[in-house]
């Protein structure tokens, strides 16, 4: 199994930690990087292989992840000249990607089976799979329907559920055909694309861990529970902390 890490933001939200280093390479718990845990996890669930999408301080990525032999996987790089968005790279990367292959932000702590949606991805069929999460919005004042300036509803602070794509994704290498090297292009717009061509992109649901580390609160929340995360995340040791 292989997967592509998207590991060339320039961690806008994350400023001031993301000014001398790249987003994947910030510390969590002070013992371990986020990009360090998706690579140990990685691993431990068969994949041998990995390419590393980079731009921003890429080289401190090239540093710290070498050729993989640390996590004994092979790992290679596609250096972006100018931002390409979250799709784009993978243009770029059409005749060295297998036939599925694994999708995965590089601010992402989760403890989702990727094997397992790999292959509930290869027996769909479809294009992409979707990892998604059930998200909760409590809204904290009346809500009020409206048509033609006439109010029709009301209801007092409501609580509306939402599925929320995971930023992990399994794919099939036919999907970028359509697609040319260079095309900066982003996963809402290839969405967007598969729902007009009615190509049947499917979703995984996941109710596990999930964290998304490119905000400064839920970074601060990563940091602040990481003796009870790091169970969640490595339930065994692997390789050295940072």
């Amino acid at each position: 199994m292989h997967a592509v890490i998207l590991a060339g933001g320039k961690g806008l939200r994350l400023r001031p930690y993301t000014t001398a280093l790249p987003k994947p390479l910030v510390p969590i718990g002070g013992r371990y990087t986020i990009l360090e845990i998706v690579l140990n996890q990685l691993s431990a669930q068969g994949f041998r292989s990995a390419t590393l999408a980079i731009n921003h301080l890429g080289r401190l990525i090239r540093a710290f992840v070498g050729d993989g032999s640390r996590w004994d996987m092979m790992i290679d790089y596609i250096e972006e000249d100018a931002p390409l968005s979250t799709v784009g790279p993978l243009f770029c990367l059409k005749d060295r990607l297998p036939e599925r292959f694994l999708v995965i932000n590089g601010d992402v702590l989760t403890d989702l089976d990727y094997g397992d949606l790999m292959h509930t991805h290869e027996l769909s069929g479809a294009p992409l799979t979707v990892a998604t999460s059930m998200r909760t919005v409590k809204i904290d004042f009346g809500v009020l329907g409206v048509q033609s300036n006439q109010l029709v509803s009301f209801t007092e602070k409501p609580t509306y559920q939402y599925l929320v794509s995971m930023g992990v994704y399994a794919m099939s290498r036919a999907t970028l055909d359509p697609y040319p090297a260079g095309l900066s292009f982003g996963f809402d717009q290839l969405l967007l694309d598969l729902l007009d061509q009615e190509a049947g992109a499917s979703s995984y649901p996941f109710d596990g861990f999930w964290l998304d580390v490119g905000r400064p609160e839920d970074y601060d929340r990563a940091n602040r529970e990481f003796d009870k995360l790091e169970g969640i995340l490595l339930p065994t040791p692997h390789g050295a902390p940072i």
